[in-house]
C-alpha cells in the first residue's frame, strides 16, 4: 500500500499545443519535468475541423440517429448546402489553421483568416483572404473555425458580441480550449 506509481514519474508530455490540462505545479514540487509538442497533431486537428464541418453541413449525426432507428429521410438529409463556394473563416492562422487553410480550399471554400500577425502578403502566399478581425470573420463566413492558443487575450474571444454578429445558419467550431468561448454566451445564442 506505500506503493507510488508516479515515484519514477521524471517527465510527462502532452501531445500538441497548451499544458493547462496539467497540474504543473504539483509535478515540480515532485521534481517532475512537463513539456508539450505544439503543431505535431495540426495535421490530424485540422481534420477533425473538417470533418465536424462536414457532419454539421450533411447532418451526418441527425442521420445516423435515425438510421439507427429504422428511418431514412433522404428528402430531408439531401438539402444540405454543400461546401463549395461557402465562406469558411479562420480565426488563428498558426500551424493548426494553416492546415485547415489548406483543406478549406480544396473543398472549393473561400477562405478568410485572421490572427494576430497575419499580414496581406501572408494571407495571399496561403491563397487566403484577410480579415481586419474575428468580427470581420463572424460578420461575413458562413462557418468559422478558432484555433487560437488559450491565454487571457483570447478568454471567451466568442462571446455574445461574436455571437451575434454570426451569420444565422452558419457554423463555429472551437477545437481550441473551452476558455476561448463564453459558454453562457453560447448556450443564449443557441
Amino acid at each position: 500500500h506505500g506503493y507510488d506509481p508516479a515515484a519514477s514519474l521524471t517527465l510527462v508530455i502532452r501531445a500538441g499545443a497548451g499544458i493547462d490540462t496539467i497540474d504543473v505545479t504539483t509535478a515540480s514540487a515532485r521534481g517532475i519535468f512537463v513539456s508539450n509538442c505544439p503543431g505535431k497533431n495540426s495535421i490530424a486537428v485540422a481534420e477533425l475541423v473538417m470533418g465536424l464541418l462536414l457532419a454539421c453541413d450533411r447532418r451526418i449525426p441527425d442521420q445516423v440517429a435515425d438510421l439507427r432507428h429504422g428511418t431514412w429521410n433522404k428528402a430531408e438529409y439531401s438539402k444540405a448546402r454543400g461546401l463549395y463556394g461557402r465562406r469558411f473563416g479562420i480565426v488563428g492562422l498558426g500551424q493548426m489553421g494553416k492546415e485547415v487553410a489548406v483543406r478549406g480550399r480544396a473543398f472549393g471554400m473561400r477562405v478568410l483568416g485572421w490572427s494576430r500577425t497575419l499580414t496581406h502578403e501572408e494571407a495571399e502566399r496561403l491563397g487566403i483572404v484577410y480579415a481586419q478581425s474575428p468580427m470581420e470573420i463572424a460578420r461575413i463566413c458562413d462557418a468559422v473555425t478558432i484555433n487560437v492558443a488559450a491565454n487571457a487575450d483570447t478568454r471567451h474571444l466568442v462571446n455574445a458580441e461574436f455571437l451575434a454578429a454570426m451569420r444565422p445558419g452558419s457554423y463555429l467550431i472551437n477545437t481550441s480550449r473551452g476558455s476561448v468561448v463564453d459558454e453562457a454566451a453560447l448556450r443564449q445564442a443557441v
